[in-house]
C-alpha cells in the first residue's frame, strides 16, 4: 500500500501541467490505480487495489466552483496548464471558473475525466506517454 508521503514526494516534482505525465508515472508505480481530485478545497482521495483508499487534506481554502460549466472554458485552461504556462493552484482556480467540480485521474486508463457540479462529464483528456 502507499502513503500520504510517497504521493507528497511524487506531487514535490511538477512545478506545471507539463510535468502531468510523469506524476501520474510516479504515482501508477507506487500502486495508485485513479484518484479523485475536489476542485472546491484541493481535497483528494487516492485509490489502490483490494479497495485501499487515501484520504488527503485539504490543500487550500475553499474555492467557489461556478454552477455554469463551460468545457471550452476548461478546455483553454487545459491547454495553457499542459504547455507549462500556468502552475497548480491558478489551474484549479481557472477549473472552478469553468464549472468543474472534481476531477478523476485513472492510472489504468490513462485518462482524467472531468466533472461538473452536477455530476455531468465536461471533458476526457488522454494522459500523454512520458517521453
Amino acid at each position: 500500500m502507499f502513503t500520504i508521503e510517497q504521493i507528497h514526494e511524487a506531487f514535490g516534482k511538477v512545478k506545471s501541467g507539463a510535468d502531468f505525465p510523469q506524476f501520474v508515472q510516479d504515482l501508477k508505480a507506487i500502486g495508485v490505480t485513479h484518484y479523485d481530485n475536489f476542485v472546491t478545497d484541493g481535497r483528494t482521495i487516492y485509490y489502490g487495489l483490494q479497495e485501499f483508499t487515501l484520504d488527503a487534506c485539504s490543500k487550500y481554502p475553499e474555492l467557489p466552483v461556478s454552477e455554469a460549466s463551460s468545457s471550452e472554458a476548461l478546455k483553454q485552461a487545459l491547454k495553457i496548464h499542459q504547455q507549462g504556462q500556468t502552475d497548480y493552484p491558478t489551474f484549479c482556480e481557472q477549473a472552478a471558473a469553468a464549472g468543474v467540480y472534481k476531477w478523476t485521474t485513472h492510472m489504468i486508463e490513462m485518462n482524467v475525466s472531468y466533472f461538473d457540479t452536477k455530476g455531468s462529464l465536461l471533458v476526457v483528456e488522454k494522459i500523454p506517454e512520458v517521453s
